[in-house]
């Protein structure tokens, strides 16, 4: 099986290096030898032996009938909808580790793969190495999925939890997190929630076979959370982690990315650092969990490749993915229900308690405030109250 890469990226690069390392391995396991004859890039690589198989017009890939896999680690949405949308079409199956390009275009290029009775493979689109993709699509079809919690960027993981180890506030840590190679130049991305957003709404079209746009997803990142916060939580016995959620009450499927403080007995509590983890409930299954490293260069790529083996063993037969392009309505947040952590001015601590009911109350010693945990309401119940409080300092969901 000849195959061609799209980019010579960090995850590009991983996947050329997982091929040649464990070549005898994918060979037995794929049924036949699987050789890269193409990687696409606009850059030159001198010195490396993919210079060599190095080619700069994907027309090329693209015209070549022996081409039966294309890898497409590019990112983005421009050209890589182009170019993996042109190789489905003509007949050739894509695995990919984009997940901008499967959650704006991936019930559509699913649908072309069908018709063309190729496969588009995305296993590494959501929690790098972590395999959840092929279990939701194939391992827990039985169950109706319930909800999804998942610690979706490493980035934002290893944040909140240096936050809470070390006392610092946000700005601090991010700044060690790029030099530590663990946040970008520009983290907007994963500080913002942006990246689990995308994840979520991967993860969630898949649960419910439906096409559900990051768009509508209420998206909250951490760039407010600061030291004190976490004061608090260690008084609560909890942690704070940045969540991508989803879940389906009777009829109404919900969907958000937002902090949450977690309790101790949470799945999710100690997933510390830069690793990744997803729970899924079923109605029959109850909770699972996957755990591992959801980003870096060979656990993605490792993941790139099972879809690579996949392909090559599924040649002139689709497998199926539920995932339409029908749309899936989320419902408005106003509308979800949640406990919130609240904190305020200290003055305030009985009228937080006249206007919320049987609240939670909680003393982290900080001067000229208290916090307290509110009962469970729906969201847009919790916006109209706390306008009644006139020294809001911050608010977290509680999970």
């Amino acid at each position: 099986m000849k195959i061609a890469v799209l980019g010579y990226g960090t995850i590009g690069s991983g996947v050329v290096e997982v091929l040649n390392i464990n070549a005898g391995k994918i060979a037995r396991r794929s049924g036949e030898t699987v050789e890269v004859k193409y990687v696409l890039d606009l850059r030159e690589f001198p010195g490396d032996p993919v210079q060599d198989i190095l080619v700069h017009d994907y027309s090329v890939i693209a015209e070549d009938d022996e081409i039966g896999v294309i890898v497409e680690t590019m990112g983005g949405t421009k050209p890589a909808y182009d170019f993996v949308k042109t190789a489905l079409l003509s007949g050739k199956s894509v695995c990919t580790s984009n997940k901008e390009l499967v959650a704006a275009h991936g019930a559509e290029l699913i649908q072309i793969a069908k018709e063309k009775n190729v496969n588009f493979f995305f296993e590494a689109s959501v929690g790098g190495g972590i395999p959840i993709i092929r279990p939701i699509n194939q391992c827990i079809t039985a169950d109706e999925i319930q909800e999804i919690n998942g610690i979706l960027n490493g980035t934002t993981n290893f944040i909140l939890t240096k936050m809470a180890e070390d006392g610092a506030d946000f700005g601090d840590v991010l700044k060690e997190a790029q030099e530590l190679g663990y946040a970008e130049k520009d983290p907007t991305a994963d500080v913002e929630g942006y990246d689990a957003c995308r994840k979520i709404a991967i993860l969630t079209s898949l649960a419910y076979g439906k096409q559900v746009d990051y768009e509508d997803i209420y998206t909250e990142g951490i760039t407010k959370i600061t030291a004190a916060d976490f004061k608090y939580a260690e008084k609560m016995n909890a942690a704070i982690k940045i969540f991508g959620t989803s879940k389906k009450i009777g009829d109404h499927v919900y969907a958000m990315v937002a902090p949450q403080v977690v309790g101790h007995d949470h799945p999710l509590y100690s997933v510390n650092g830069v690793f990744n983890a997803i729970s899924v409930t079923g109605n029959m299954l109850g909770d699972v969990m996957f755990y591992g490293a959801g980003a870096g260069k060979l656990p993605t790529a490792s993941a790139v490749v099972a879809d690579v083996v996949a392909a090559v063993k599924h040649q002139g037969e689709h497998v199926p993915i539920t995932w339409s392009s029908d749309k899936l309505d989320i419902t408005p947040l106003d509308e979800m229900e949640n406990r919130f952590f609240v904190r305020v001015g200290g003055e305030e601590r009985e009228k937080a308690a006249g206007v919320f009911g049987e609240v939670q109350m909680i003393d982290a010693g900080i001067a000229g405030e208290c916090g307290f945990v509110t009962p469970v309401m729906k969201e847009k119940e919790f916006s109209e109250k706390v306008k009644a409080l006139d020294t809001l300092i911050t608010r977290i969901r509680v999970q």
